[in-house]
């Protein structure tokens, strides 16, 4: 059985688990803290220290850069999902890396607003060190004293898709690709906390998440 090791929050997990949930593959999950590694260090030979990361047997599958979708065409070859068409390839590189980039960018500050809902006590001082380290002291207060701007900064990231969603079902044809897995994943991750709603003025877009989330596809395999 296939295990993904993950953060429960993390949209990137989320990503992965959105997508063997729809195929009904079955797997398990275990979670690590945000802020002990060793696990998938390990589990890497040293070569890796992010979530997720997918475990196959002997096999352990992990991302080799910031734009790579190793684990999600590691389950596309394995059971033949029809989520990378040739047909759209430049252009799930291109949605894909706005999702991951400013959407996910407002969505995660979002969430991380209020951490101490969702990290553990025995890890929280690793996590705001963790947080501290990479965007700077205080950070997360400042986040939340920008709240409004980050959730306007999130409609405005999110206008490109509402626009795209007044054609189509899902976000580049009438079915769901990779690109509508991974924007599902960044929104699971801004909703995760369950502080927040879609924005109203997206409705098309609230009403794809909602469509995503009961998502069946078919495996070939």
């Amino acid at each position: 059985m296939l295990e993904l090791i993950q953060f429960p929050w993390s949209p990137f997990c989320l990503v992965q688990r959105r997508i063997m949930e729809a195929a009904r593959i079955p797997f398990r999950v275990r979670n690590i803290p945000n802020g002990d590694r060793d696990l998938v260090w390990k589990l890497t030979k040293e070569r890796y220290y992010q979530v997720p990361v997918l475990k196959d047997g002997s096999q352990v599958i992990f991302e080799t850069d910031a734009d790579s979708q190793v684990i999600a065409k590691y389950l596309e070859s394995k059971f033949q999902l029809g989520l990378f068409p040739p047909d759209w390839e430049g252009v799930q590189q291109v949605l894909w890396r706005h999702c991951e980039g400013p959407v996910e960018d407002a969505g995660f500050r979002l969430n991380d607003i209020y951490w101490e809902e969702m990290v553990e006590p025995s890890d929280r001082c690793r996590f705001v060190r963790h947080k501290e380290r990479k965007f700077g002291r205080g950070c997360l207060e400042q986040w939340r004293s920008e709240q409004k701007l980050w959730l306007g900064r999130l409609e405005a990231a999110l206008g490109p898709c509402e626009r795209m969603l007044e054609q189509r079902t899902f976000l580049l044809t009438e079915r769901p690709l990779f690109v509508d897995f991974d924007l599902y994943g960044m929104l699971a991750n801004f909703l995760y906390s369950g502080h927040y709603t879609m924005p109203r003025r997206l409705p098309r877009v609230a009403n794809w998440h909602q469509r995503m989330h009961q998502i069946q596809i078919q495996r070939r395999t």
